[in-house]
């Protein structure tokens, strides 16, 4: 993945005066995404993006996708995708590895004894990493988050 960026977790949120980190709201209901349904209009509590989408702080990096050999796992180019790398990598996993120096984001799969990156896009090979001394895998993705497409609705 050339020119793929990885950022440790750096600043937290803002914080408030009396020491803690600011949130937003978060809806008591969630939205439908189907059929509409009349708005609630209670707040559970704030929702400290930070604490939701990191587990464990120090083993926690984010990096932007680049490319779309991940399309059908839902990583679109440009994602910004959260990893941990105190989780253990197991087959089925959203890995990012390094392979021979570059960052890749593939499904990891072990079939008949053999370890394989596999991307969610068939235009692209399958990695046999499974005798290759120069693999890495350096964390497990958690989320990817993306921006939505506003020209989406033009498309259809």
């Amino acid at each position: 993945m050339n020119g793929t960026k990885v950022y440790p977790v750096g600043a937290a949120a803002p914080v408030t005066a009396d020491g803690q980190r600011e949130t937003l709201p978060l809806f008591l209901s969630p939205a439908a995404a189907g059929f509409p349904s009349p708005a609630d209009d209670s707040l559970d509590r704030g929702l400290d993006l930070h604490e939701y989408l990191v587990r464990n702080h120090a083993a926690t990096f984010f990096l932007r996708a680049s490319g779309d050999s991940m399309i059908r796992a839902g990583i679109r180019d440009g994602d910004l995708l959260v990893a941990d790398r105190s989780l253990e990598a197991v087959d089925g996993n959203v890995v990012v590895a390094a392979v021979g120096g570059e960052l890749t984001i593939k499904y990891l799969a072990v079939r008949r004894g053999r370890v394989l990156l596999v991307p969610a896009n068939d235009a692209y090979p399958e990695i046999d990493v499974t005798e290759r001394e120069d693999v890495l895998v350096w964390g497990v993705v958690t989320y990817a988050i993306h921006k939505l497409d506003a020209d989406a609705l033009g498309a259809r």
